[in-house]
């Protein structure tokens, strides 16, 4: 049960960020959905309402555009100015195969929005998860990091953009933060750890060009195959709640069982150097 514990889901209103929230509530958690359009995310919030009933925990909403570190710095003062204590962060918003677009700051979208706005994020919220420990952080990454690399002369795509290739070098990033922050968090009492859902049926391909004579077959194939959302949450939930990875650190999970991941999601000296650079990036001076 997570009755008394405040949770923030980034990406709450639609897919595993949905579906996550409504299990968590269901134990009586306080969730915070952190979303970008505010409209969607209350339409949502009523949804979510109208299926846990009023015997569910708390429901919040609160604007997070992952795409812009000004919006990232102004939630982060609003959660530390009102809330006492974050129990779980869980950084589960995404965006996938996009074109090449880039965010407020200039930098390339799927890499600034799955990492670099949750690098942030993360950083501005540490101090508090800390004072609230026993506490977690929960990364939702992809098994398509397999498919990624970091190539540090060109982060931002701008020699080169492959929008597959962009996503999984996102999803390794995660990956890598996980290990870092990790490390940086060895007995502290924040708990840190990733997951990869597995393919799931949410919105999240909405930029994958699928032929109009093949979307029948696409869908038909899609809900013999693909993971109901409440499936592919299961694993987050898992991480958010269960006493059993309490003490688990820097590891990462699918089905709910620990996975082994490749050597280069889990190279320490790239890991630091993507920290390095990343608070560059984000304008984070110690």
């Amino acid at each position: 049960m997570m009755r008394g514990k405040t949770i923030i889901v980034t990406g709450a209103n639609s897919g595993i960020g949905k579906a996550t929230t409504v299990e968590l509530l269901r134990r009586g958690g306080r969730v915070i959905m952190a979303c970008r359009d505010m409209k969607r995310t209350e339409e949502a919030a009523q949804e979510i309402r109208l299926e846990t009933g009023p015997d569910s925990g708390e429901l919040l909403i609160k604007c997070l555009d992952l795409a812009s570190l000004k919006s990232v710095h102004s939630f982060c003062e609003d959660i530390i100015k009102e809330e006492p204590r974050i129990d779980v962060l869980i950084n589960n918003a995404g965006i996938y195969q996009c074109p090449y677009t880039r965010t407020e700051d200039g930098f390339e979208m799927q890499f600034g929005v799955n990492h670099l706005g949750h690098f942030l994020l993360t950083h501005l919220l540490l101090d508090l998860l800390k004072r609230s420990a026993p506490s977690r952080v929960v990364v939702v990454s992809s098994k398509l990091y397999k498919y990624g690399e970091i190539d540090f002369d060109d982060l931002d795509s701008e020699r080169r953009y492959d929008k597959a290739f962009a996503y999984g070098r996102s999803k390794l990033a995660n990956l890598l933060f996980t290990c870092e922050l990790a490390r940086r968090l060895e007995g502290t009492g924040v708990a840190v750890n990733a997951l990869t859902p597995g393919i799931v049926r949410t919105n999240l391909g909405r930029h994958v060009n699928i032929p109009l004579l093949a979307k029948p077959l696409w869908e038909l194939a899609s809900r013999a195959f693909f993971k109901s959302p409440e499936e592919g949450a299961q694993t987050s939930v898992y991480l958010a709640c269960s006493p059993d990875v309490e003490e688990v650190q820097g590891k990462c999970f699918a089905d709910c069982q620990e996975q082994k991941l490749l050597p280069k999601a889990t190279d320490q000296e790239v890991a630091r150097k993507l920290w390095d650079i990343s608070e560059v990036m984000v304008g984070i001076t110690m």
